[in-house]
């Protein structure tokens, strides 16, 4: 029978024990014994039965040989990859394992610098197991990429690509096979596959750079991917047999790549590595849950440098804007990520932009409140297609707010500083005649911006911590700061006095003042006292004076209520125990004095309730105060006044007062003066105990400022009273007293525009000073200078005479202010003058 009828060449023969081998084309000769020798080798590490598996004798002698002759190793990889190429066609798949088994070896053995054109065949090998549709293929043929990626070459290779190696094994990631045991095993091999070339090319600048936006875009959405989809497999209880299996899950495995990957990144590869993550969770819909997000941003954080958290941090800022005019769950979720990112960086760094992130997030805090106010995300058509939900934009809001403290928090005194100045002057304040828009439901643009701004504000001030009050409040600041809190309106008010509060109290006695009450024994409050240090000192040298009348011009107002009288007396007690000398401690009894009085005359036609409850403000601040100083007959007269009230008047007590139904009364104006805390009486006993008693009996008048003549308030004369009387007007005596001048309308007209044009005059003056200074010719200048020089002689020559013979002592000496003798003057022509005072 001719042997072309068995399916055989010509060549095809009987050789060594009798196996038939049939002879590939293109081999010269006719017989097989003429073959190349490596071809012979490759040949031999196959069994007959595939099932027996590699021949690992003949395989030695083909690792030897390739090992004593590298030049052939190009060769023995391009018939390997030959044959299977050829049993992939013919899916003799057990004789591709014994390939790839043996390629494997060669691989692990042989490291020479012809090794560069084996891997070419390797790698061909490998892209034609993965192009096939078997996933057990694609599992090995990963498998054998993961062992090569390994492996660390000796030689460099120019021109090595691995493209195909990214797309395909993205693509496992994203596998869809019907069987979940076999979906789950090729989104791992692809995991994996994806760990193996970042590990191959990360650290060789030769290779491919993996960080191209071309692979990052394939990469990242994978691994993110594999983090977000729990199959339901994977979700339920594993028995022990799976428990190892658990253990390999496609979410632990991306996880566990895509730490690896942050944390080989560069400075210049965060960008690149951060851009596909924001577009995954755009394209997935993922920032409204915020969760899976969070999630993220935590891997993230946690992989990278810590040096390189900023650029973390800008990118997300970066993001918040291009989605301003997206959905405001959208944008919240996003701010919530920062503010999770922000506090993981405290550690790290927050870059040299600092201002820049509060820019960015004050920025969109103004545009949320357009947009809640106008019902569109374009403000200027007022033309959207969107729906806006304002309780949606509200949670927006709050979660930048939350996002502002949060971040404050990691940075240090100075900066956080220099945050709280720059959100203050962003606040718009009626002074700098900025225009008030008319807006949503009665509200204006401005009025919200204020809220918006000083709730942030509180935010920073919350975790702010510092010794030094001056370094804390510069003027600027605190100028600003206090010209809010004259304002009409009472939740700005109250922002404003929270922020002061979170100021001072530097030892956390916050909470012991947050209810109003006369108790009797301060010890069970466990206050915490540290002396007034020089700082605090001069901070209220400069500064007391302005918070006590701004304490007093806000006790003024009708519209508070009791959250703003309990942060007035958590105020004026952290006052007391934070920054008091004995000098404070006078100002704030008189404040308070002046206080009782505001009630008592009742000039504001103030509500009952504001009327009692400053009453019970003053009861309760004297009442602890009258404790930490201790003494015995302060005591004692505050003890009384409040036990007659208790029996004469509750409803002039914090108890009766500050409670969910006020008891109060209409007689005010009908009270017996035991109820009432006497200047004159306290300035005595004060006065006996070392205090300034002549301070403590000058009554508390606030001065007129420029502020005052600038703000939008109902008028100077319900702000600042203008009574010229010098004798004390907070004591109950007062109706004893001569009745002052009375003060009309057409009285205080005048006196503002007599003050005016006093001003005007005295500025005209200056101005034709300078003038003349700048214009008149010097002779002119330099006789009116020689003028003014000879009537100072002639002065100071007749006081002179008078030094050099005083009237003589009718009894022959000057008595001292003690009674001590003391001789007579020495003569001016012997007196040493210091030379500033010598003309």
């Amino acid at each position: 029978m001719a042997l072309s009828s068995w399916g055989l060449s010509p060549s095809a023969l009987l050789c060594g024990r009798g196996t038939v081998v049939q002879q590939p084309r293109g081999v010269c000769g006719c017989c097989g014994a003429l073959r190349p020798r490596y071809k012979r080798l490759v040949d031999n590490i196959f069994p007959e039965d595939p099932e027996d598996g590699l021949v690992k004798t003949n395989m030695e002698k083909l690792t030897f040989y390739a090992l004593s002759a590298p030049e052939k190793l190009d060769r023995i990889g391009a018939y390997l990859s030959e044959r299977l190429i050829r049993d992939v066609s013919r899916h003799r798949y057990g004789y591709v394992c014994i390939a790839m088994e043996a390629l494997d070896q060669l691989l692990m053995a042989c490291h020479c610098q012809s090794i560069n054109l084996f891997v070419e065949s390797f790698l061909k090998m490998v892209a034609k197991l993965l192009e096939s549709e078997k996933p057990n293929l694609q599992i090995l043929g990963t498998n054998s990429f993961v062992k090569f990626a390994n492996i660390e070459e000796d030689t460099p290779s120019y021109h090595r690509s691995y493209d195909f190696f990214v797309s395909r094994f993205s693509e496992m990631c994203h596998s869809s096979h019907d069987d979940p045991d076999v979906r789950t095993k090729i989104r791992m091999s692809g995991i994996k596959g994806l760990q193996g070339v970042v590990r191959k090319t990360v650290n060789d600048e030769l290779q491919a750079n993996i960080w191209d936006p071309q692979h990052m875009d394939k990469i990242v959405p994978s691994l993110l991917f594999n983090l977000q989809h729990v199959d339901e497999a994977e979700s339920r209880s594993p028995s022990p047999l799976q428990a190892e299996k658990e253990k390999e899950s496609p979410t632990e495995l991306a996880e566990r790549c895509l730490r690896e990957l942050l944390g080989r990144a560069a400075y210049g590869n965060i960008k690149n590595a951060i851009k596909p993550v924001l577009i995954h969770l755009d394209n997935h819909s993922l920032w409204e849950p915020k969760i899976f997000a969070t999630c993220c941003f935590r891997i993230i954080m946690y992989s990278i440098q810590p040096q390189h958290s900023h650029l973390v941090i800008q990118q997300l800022l970066g993001h918040l804007d291009a989605n301003s005019k997206s959905a405001a769950t959208v944008r919240a979720g996003i701010v919530e990520v920062l503010s999770e990112a922000a506090v993981i960086a405290a550690s790290g760094s927050v870059g040299p932009t600092v201002l820049e992130v509060f820019n960015t997030l004050l920025r969109q805090l103004r545009l949320s409140i357009d947009y809640a106010l106008t019902g569109s995300y374009d403000c200027g058509t007022g033309i959207s297609t969107k729906i806006i939900k304002e309780h949606e934009e509200r949670m927006f809001q709050e979660a930048v707010i939350k996002t502002i403290g949060s971040f404050a928090s990691t940075l240090p005194t100075y900066q956080q500083s220099e945050v709280m100045v720059f959100i203050m002057n962003k606040v718009p304040l009626p002074s700098s005649q900025q225009p008030i828009e008319a807006g949503k439901a009665g509200e204006n643009r401005n009025r919200l911006t204020q809220i918006m701004l000083l709730k942030s504000l509180l935010q920073v001030s919350v975790g702010f911590q510092c010794s030094n009050m001056l370094t804390a409040l510069p003027s600027a600041f605190l100028d600003r700061l206090l010209s809010a809190a004259l304002m009409e309106d009472p939740e700005i008010r109250l922002f404003v006095l929270e922020i002061l509060i979170s100021f001072i109290d530097r030892h956390g006695n916050r909470q012991k003042f947050s209810t109003i009450s006369t108790i009797s024994d301060i010890s069970v409050l466990k206050l915490k006292v540290d002396k007034c240090s020089r700082q605090d000192t001069v901070f209220m040298k400069k500064h007391g004076q302005q918070l006590y009348r701004h304490i007093y011009l806000i006790c003024k107002e009708e519209s508070n209520v009791q959250a703003h009288y309990e942060a007035l007396f958590s105020m004026l007690m952290l006052i007391s125990i934070e920054l008091a000398n004995e000098e404070v401690v006078v100002d704030l009894i008189r404040l308070v004095l002046a206080v009782q009085e505001i009630a008592q005359i009742n000039e504001d036609n103030l509500a009952p309730y504001n009327r009692c409850a400053l009453f019970a403000l003053g009861a309760a601040y004297l009442n602890l105060i009258s404790q930490l100083i201790t003494v015995p007959t302060f005591c004692q007269h505050i003890h009384e006044v409040i036990q007659m009230r208790q029996k004469e008047a509750p409803y002039l007590l914090p108890e009766d007062v500050f409670v969910e139904k006020p008891m109060l009364s209409k007689s005010l104006d009908c009270l017996s003066p035991e109820v009432f805390f006497w200047q004159s009486k306290i300035s005595e006993v004060l006065g006996g105990s070392g205090y300034n008693a002549d301070r403590l009996s000058t009554p508390y008048i606030p001065q007129l400022t420029d502020e005052d003549r600038l703000s939008k308030r109902k008028s100077i004369g319900e702000t600042i009273s203008l009574q010229v009387e010098v004798e004390s007007r907070n004591s109950p005596e007062r109706e004893q007293r001569v009745p002052a001048e009375e003060i009309t309308y057409e009285t205080l007209k005048k006196a503002i525009v007599d003050s005016v044009a006093v001003e005007e005059q005295e500025r005209e003056r200056r101005r034709q000073v300078v003038e003349k200074f700048q214009k008149a010719p010097f002779e002119e200048i330099a006789a009116h200078c020689g003028a003014r020089a000879t009537l100072l002689q002639s002065k100071l020559n007749q006081i002179f005479e008078i030094t050099i013979r005083p009237p003589p002592s009718p009894s022959g000496t000057i008595t001292a202010a003690y009674g001590q003798p003391q001789n007579h003057s020495i003569p001016v022509y012997e007196m040493k003058f210091p030379d500033l005072c010598v003309y």
